[in-house]
C-alpha cells in the first residue's frame, strides 16, 4: 500500500532525535489527531515520551535523501549535519523543504505488538512547499508526480 513518508522529529531537554515513518495516518478531524507506529527498540522511542511533543515533516518527493539520512539510525552526533532545519514552536525541529509540517502533543499511547502507536494531537499545522509527495510502495520510493 502506498504512504506519505514524513520525518518524526522529537528535542527532549536538548537532545534532538529524528526517525523516517511511513506510519503516519489520521485518526480525528475533530479533535484533530495522528497516529505513528514507533518500534519500542528505536532510540526516539522513550525520548516522545519524556518530551511529550514531536513534530513530523512531510517529505516531498525530491528529498530522499533526507528520508534515507534518518532511516539509517545516523548517530546522534551526526544526525544533524549537513541537515536544513528551524526550530518548531515546541522546540522539535522542522525539516526545511517539506510539504508541510505538523506539531503535536503526545495525547495517548498503545501497545500493539514490537511497536507503539503513538496518538498526536496536532496543536499547529504549517504548509510548506508545492510539489509531489514522497512516496513509499514494496521497498522503495515511487515517483507520483505524473
Amino acid at each position: 500500500m502506498p504512504t506519505g513518508v514524513t520525518v518524526l522529529t522529537v528535542d527532549a531537554r536538548g537532545q534532538r532525535v529524528g526517525l523516517t515513518v511511513a506510519t503516519l495516518i489520521s485518526l480525528s478531524l475533530e479533535p484533530p489527531l495522528v497516529g505513528v507506529a514507533i518500534s519500542r527498540q528505536a532510540a526516539i522511542h522513550e525520548l516522545v515520551r519524556q518530551a511529550g511533543t514531536c513534530a513530523l515533516s512531510l517529505l516531498a518527493a525530491d528529498q530522499r535523501e533526507v528520508a534515507d539520512h534518518f532511516a539509517r539510525g545516523v548517530p546522534p552526533i551526526a544526525m544533524w549535519h549537513g541537515v536544513a532545519t528551524r526550530d518548531g514552536t515546541n522546540g522539535a525541529p522542522l525539516l526545511e523543504g517539506a510539504l508541510g509540517w505538523l506539531e503535536c502533543g503526545v495525547v495517548d499511547d498503545l501497545e500493539a505488538g514490537s511497536h507503539t502507536l503513538f496518538v498526536l494531537g496536532v496543536v499547529r499545522a504549517e504548509p510548506g512547499i508545492d510539489a509531489a509527495p514522497l512516496v513509499r510502495l514494496g521497498g522503495g520510493y515511487r515517483d507520483v508526480s505524473a
